[in-house]
């Protein structure tokens, strides 16, 4: 696949709980490198931008309302297939179906509250890095 970059955030409940550390050594130990780094505290309309394509949809207030109560850390994560790395190491959306061992099975208490997000395609995750990052904050 070879290199790319994917947005990573450790959302709220991951920043509460203290596990901002284990996430990036997880990341790290997997052989990602962060290209950037953020620690942000989004507003409700902040969140809503962001989570612009899930507008309309039932879940659409709690998960924005959830993203802007408390800081987030937000990451460029850089590496060979790392989307799909990325994906592997977070776990499955729903922590009771994620595979032992990942973020979100250790961590996560619900299917909206799940500690961390990442990019799920190349495009998307293009769109999101602009959202969080000029590319002059990016290190590679």
């Amino acid at each position: 696949m070879g290199t790319e970059r994917t947005l990573s955030i450790v959302k709220p409940d991951g920043v509460r709980n203290g596990v901002v550390g284990e996430v990036i050594r997880r990341f790290e130990g997997a052989g990602i490198s962060i290209a950037a780094i953020r620690m942000i505290h989004l507003a409700k309309k902040e969140a809503e931008g962001f989570y612009a394509v899930h507008r309309g949809r039932p879940f659409f207030a709690s998960l924005t309302d959830f993203m802007s109560s408390g800081p987030i850390v937000v990451m460029v994560l850089e590496g060979d297939d790392v989307i799909a790395r990325n994906r592997k190491i977070m776990g499955a959306t729903d922590p009771a179906k994620a595979d032992k061992g990942t973020i979100r099975a250790d961590f996560a208490g619900s299917i909206e509250q799940n500690i961390v997000h990442g990019s799920d395609a190349p495009e998307t995750a293009a769109t999101e890095i602009r959202y969080f990052f000029s590319e002059l904050e990016i290190v590679s």
